[in-house]
Order: structure tokens, then sequence, then C-alpha cells
């Protein structure tokens, strides 16, 4: 059993926070791979939960791979073949974006430090980036001789446009949270001991609309990165038809004309 995430759920929201302040919470081993996935399909089956925040432990989000693993090959990259490493990044790492980019619920980073190579991409499989002040981000695996292998370079340019994601991805240098706040890789900045409160406060005030429908609506996000118009229409009208016959929509109009204010009960 890994220790690698802490799991708490505060609510309707759970917070899941990277545990090894010591390894500046670099992912290592299968065991941290399935803790991470396991965490948030926890939280992705448990109804009362709307919201979902990933930070790390200490004054790293996730500084990326284990390079100690790496080096001795003996973790969740590099095996004895091409052949056998091709295979363990497929039941290793690459769980985890998948396990996210699933996740009905919505899912805000705060990026509390350092969020490195795939410690970064983590960052990218959220929806909503909030980072320290001073905090330093890098898609650095070209310095390492190496290539995104955990669909950076599918989620990278999604945050931050083309142009600027081959800049990140070719120098593998990293840029300071102020610089990705202009180039729109973050949301806000703010003082590094504000930035959990600061997810947690974004977090309440998207935990008060309607569970249920916080959830399609997130779905629609997703498909909305890959379908074309006139399909996203129809899932739009699919998912309307089902959230206007929610107990929660009806509350919403209840309040709306008794000018008082919902409470939603994700039904």
């Amino acid at each position: 059993m890994s220790d690698f995430i802490r799991y708490q759920q505060d609510g309707r929201i759970a917070t899941l926070t990277l545990n090894r302040p010591d390894e500046r919470n670099a992912i290592g081993s299968h065991a941290d791979c399935q803790a991470l996935v396991a965490a948030v399909e926890r939280a992705a089956a448990t109804p009362e939960v709307a919201v979902l925040i990933l930070t790390g432990a200490g004054t790293a989000f996730c500084a990326g791979g284990n390079l100690k693993a790496m080096r001795d090959r003996d973790g969740i990259g590099p095996l004895a073949s091409p052949l056998a490493t091709h295979n363990n990044y497929q039941r290793g790492i690459q769980r985890i974006p998948l396990a996210l980019w699933h996740c009905e619920l919505p899912i805000i980073a705060a990026i509390n430090g350092a969020a490195i190579g795939a410690g970064l991409d983590l960052a990218c499989m959220c929806d909503i980036r909030i980072a320290a002040a001073g905090a330093k981000l890098a898609s650095s695996f070209i310095k390492m001789g190496i290539v995104p292998g955990d669909g950076g370079a599918w989620l990278l340019p999604r945050a931050v446009g083309l142009s600027k994601a081959a800049e990140m991805m070719f120098t593998g240098e990293a840029i300071l949270a102020e610089e990705a706040l202009a180039c729109g890789l973050v949301s806000r900045v703010v003082a590094p001991e504000q930035v959990l409160a600061e997810a947690q406060a974004l977090a309440a005030r998207i935990a008060v609309n309607p569970p249920q429908t916080l959830r399609l609506v997130k779905r629609l996000l997703r498909e909305g990165q890959h379908a074309r118009l006139d399909d996203l229409l129809q899932l739009s009208a699919a998912f309307q038809a089902l959230a206007h016959e929610t107990a929660d929509h009806q509350e919403a109009l209840a309040a709306f004309f008794d000018k008082r204010t919902p409470v939603f009960k994700g039904s």
C-alpha cells in the first residue's frame, strides 16, 4: 500500500495531496500511480463530492518522475528492453492522465511549488490551475534526453497554445508562475501560503452548484476539445434533457421565483 496520496474530504470538496515532500513529490513507482488513480476514482465515485483539489505537500507540487528510479531502471520508466519500457509506461504513469481525463469532477490544481516534467503535465490534467508566486513550471523532458511520456505533448498545447508549448518543450526551460499567468497556463497567482486556501475558496464557489449537473458540464467541456460542433450540440441536447428532469433544476427555478438561495442535493 502506497502512502503517496493523502485523501481528505470536507463537505463536497475532496483534496488529494501528493505526500512525499522529502522527494519533492516525485512519482517513482507503480504503487504511486495506482494510489493517485485510486484516489481520483474514489472521489469520482462519491456522490457527495462536487469538486476535487490536487496539491503537493511541502514546497513542491510535483518534481515529475523519480530520476534515481530512472537511472536504476527500476520504476515507471525504462526497463530492460524497449518493448518492456513501452509496456511499463502504458500500465503505469499513463493511467494517471486517463483517470483524470475521465473524472467527471471539476479539478483544481493548487500548485504550491515547482511543477516539473510530469509534474507540469499533472497540473495540465486539471481543469483550473492556481499557482504560488515564484513557483517554477517546466516541460523539462528534453533536458533529460527524453520525450513527454505521459501525454504532455497533447496537454500543454491545449493550455498555452502550440507556439508557447513548443518553446517550453524544445528548450526545457522553466518559467515562473507570473509568466505562466501571462500565457494562460494558470488562472491566478497568489502568495505561497495562500495557494490551498485560494483553491478551497474557489472549490467552495463551485460546490454550491448542483453536483450532478457540474459533472455533465465537465463532460461537455472535455468532449468539446475534440468533438465537431454538430456532435457536441447533440450531446448537449441529451445532457440538457437529463438536467431539466433533476430535482436540483426544479429547486433552482423555485428559489429564483421565491427570491431565496437554492439548496441543491444532487438529485
